[in-house]
């Protein structure tokens, strides 16, 4: 073994151990005990770990078949591929064909997380080491790599986003090679194939940096043909992972919410500490984002920050002679970097709090983006770059100094600082996972039991069905039940675990059910649920007719009132009660539609009023749902009760179909907003 082979497999293990030891330091050993889900099942940080392991238990349940990673419990009948629930689907299929030898609780996502720390720490030990001559230097160098802000926000959040290692393999083949003016590393071909076996996000940022290698490659030597063949080989065999794994097994694009534009990042986010929930620096003060910055989270890091500003200044003064051909050399890689920061900004370019520009772009090429929405993500590679850059320079810079181990110092100084800068976000993250138990909360609420009706009521039905039909997208309580239905070995029409699916297919489905309800046709294998007080008044009187309890289920959420969380329809359950738990009854109260637009406000016609003429109608008009309760019990004469207050019906117009405007004997109805009214 030569001397260059020695030391890589030298640092490469002792940046694997380093990058374990960050690991531990932050997430303690919990997430490592494979049969400890008490932190994904509550939601760690966010509640997306929730649909990755719900995506996992229902495949756990199903048949093997080819492509792997299919499940027809989830989004059934049609079914789905768990890689759209973000599972891991090189790890979901792998435990898969162990399944009979493992515990009954079983979870690979703090094994994931792990590995995925310590590769970061392996290849960032190669980056580094490929800028500076001592292992203790490179070491140093690679602690902002393995605990890197933007591997710590995803790391058991969005835990298939945390093979962060990926990009950096990327980049020291892509370093490597350049300088070797080599192309052709089975380590590369290797990693653009795992990026899509891991998550789809990876695949564009490890070829961006792919095709930056290759085509500096062809600039320099001008030949073409081997470049291309190695490229075509490497997307086939891409191609043949993502369809083993069944990463094109989706049966559409939908599913995906925000469009392209929405997810991006803002101008400041190199130096914005802030993300969903968590705040990263002790020193810099957090800024504002605007719709869904925070996904495209980029903060470098104080220390980094320092680090970047003073390689800049070097290298403005000791490489001005040849940064033009250090330009040239390096020149496929500045275009993709460009392209990617251009995508990750995005049409919708935001600084701070202000969307400084819409540039409009043709519908096709948005829903093509849109594949791709969260498009911060896509800043990565040109992150790491930065990092890199910070790095290299400050340890080339102070390498020049007349101090021993000048470069190890600086570096040291640097990541004292980065520590320092990170640790609100680091206590955070380690708190918020080891605060997980197996202490029994509400299914749905996350309240203790006694205050919601959810777990009292699933533990009446456990056994009883076969499926859960969901009759509306389930937006609150979707993963929860999800979990629920997976344990209870159930299939699940609901696609709120489910990134991306054919919503058309989705919706005419969930039509199709209502109107079987509505025919008679009440499957009696079923429990139905929504979170929508219409569909469900809509169908309780067909369903109740065919012998099925309905009702509402309540929560006492902190010291407000009692809210409905669920409503649900049970075929064959008799008599079920519970002291937050409402049945479908002649008496069953209504609620005033939670609607708005230019002249509503949740549900009162109370705005613009003059526009239409009905300045003396202000607050005084109500809109409900149009549903047969609805229409028996409002009429002229009808009175509303809301508390001790006394609403007198006057009038009730059903011209907008769907609707019923009410207009009340008062001078402001606004306090029956988000009330149960009772009507006599």
């Amino acid at each position: 073994m030569t001397l260059t082979k020695q030391r890589n497999t030298r640092l490469f293990l002792l940046g694997t151990l380093l990058g374990l030891a960050a690991f531990l330091c932050v997430y303690g050993v919990s997430a490592l005990d494979v049969t400890n889900d008490a932190f994904l099942r509550g939601g760690y940080i966010e509640q997306d770990v929730q649909q990755h392991y719900a995506g996992w238990l229902f495949y756990r349940q199903s048949p093997l078949s080819l492509p792997l990673c299919e499940t027809d419990h989830l989004n059934w009948p049609d079914g789905t591929s768990i890689a759209f629930t973000d599972s891991i689907p090189l790890f979901a299929a792998f435990f898969r064909l162990l399944s009979p030898l493992l515990p009954q609780t079983f979870q690979y996502f703090g094994l994931y997380t792990a590995l995925c720390f310590a590769l970061q720490g392996g290849f960032a030990a190669l980056l580094v080491g490929l800028f500076v001559h001592s292992d203790l230097t490179a070491l140093l160098g690679s602690v902002p790599f393995v605990l890197s802000p933007i591997l710590l926000e995803r790391a058991f959040r969005h835990t298939s986003l945390a093979a962060h290692f990926l990009i950096l393999a990327a980049l020291y083949y892509y370093v490597l090679g350049t300088r070797q003016n080599r192309f052709c590393f089975k380590g590369l071909f290797a990693v653009n194939a795992l990026a899509i076996a891991l998550h789809p996000y990876f695949v564009p940022m490890t070829y961006a940096v792919t095709f930056a290698l290759l085509a500096g490659h062809v600039q320099r030597n001008r030949k073409p043909a081997k470049p291309a063949a190695f490229l075509a080989a490497d997307l086939a065999a891409t191609a043949c992972v993502g369809w083993l794994f069944g990463v094109f097994s989706g049966s559409g694009a939908g599913g995906a919410g925000n469009q392209y534009g929405y997810f991006s990042m803002n101008l400041n986010a190199l130096w914005n500490p802030t993300s969903r929930g968590v705040v990263w620096s002790l020193f810099l003060p957090v800024q504002n984002q605007t719709g869904g910055n925070y996904d495209g989270f980029n903060y470098l890091g104080l220390g980094v920050l320092l680090g970047a500003a003073a390689a800049v200044l070097w290298g403005d003064w000791a490489l001005r002679r040849r940064l033009p051909a250090l330009l040239r050399r390096h020149l496929w890689l500045l275009f993709v970097c460009a392209c990617l920061t251009v995508f990750a900004v995005s049409n919708v370019v935001t600084a701070n709090g202000a969307t400084l520009a819409r540039i409009p772009l043709p519908q096709a090429l948005v829903e093509l983006a849109t594949t791709l929405r969260s498009s911060g993500r896509m800043f990565w590679p040109v992150y790491y770059l930065i990092m890199l850059t910070a790095v290299a320079g400050l340890a080339r810079l102070c390498a020049a100094l007349p101090v021993k181990q000048g470069g190890a110092l600086a570096l040291a100084c640097m990541c004292l600082v980065q520590l320092a800068d990170l640790s609100p976000a680091l206590s955070q993250k380690a708190a918020s996972l080891r605060a997980y138990s197996p202490i029994v909360t509400d299914l749905v609420t996350g309240t203790t039991p006694e205050l919601s009706a959810t777990t009292d009521f699933f533990d009446a039905v456990r056994g009883r069905y076969a499926t859960l039909i969901a009759l509306d997208p389930l937006t609150r309580t979707g993963l929860e039940l999800a979990l629920y239905a997976a344990d209870e070995g159930m299939n699940s029409t609901d696609t709120a675990v489910v990134a991306r699916y054919n919503e058309e297919a989705a919706a005419a489905r969930r039509a199709s059910l209502i109107d079987e309800v509505l025919a008679g046709g009440l499957r009696g294998d079923c429990l139905y649920v929504t979170e929508r007080a219409e569909t469900f008044l809509r169908l309780a009187d067909a369903a109740e007719e065919q012998g099925a309890w309905c009702g509402a289920l309540y929560a006492q959420v902190g010291d407000g009132e009692a809210e409905p969380v669920l409503y649900v329809i049970a075929p064959g359950l008799e008599g079920y009660r519970h002291d937050l738990a409402v049945a479908y009854s002649e008496d069953f109260p209504l609620r005033v539609a939670d609607y708005s637009d230019d002249y509503w406000y949740q549900g009162v016609l109370s705005t613009n009023l003059a526009d239409i003429g009905r300045e003396a109608d202000a607050n005084k008009v109500v809109l409900f749902y149009d549903t047969p309760l609805a229409r028996r019990r409002l009429a002229a004469g009808a009175v509303l009760l809301c508390g001790e207050q006394r609403y007198p019906v006057l009038d009730v117009n059903d011209s907008d179909e769907g609707w019923l405007m009410v207009t009340l004997d008062t001078a402001d109805a606004r306090p029956l907003v988000g009330k149960d009214l009772v009507i006599e």
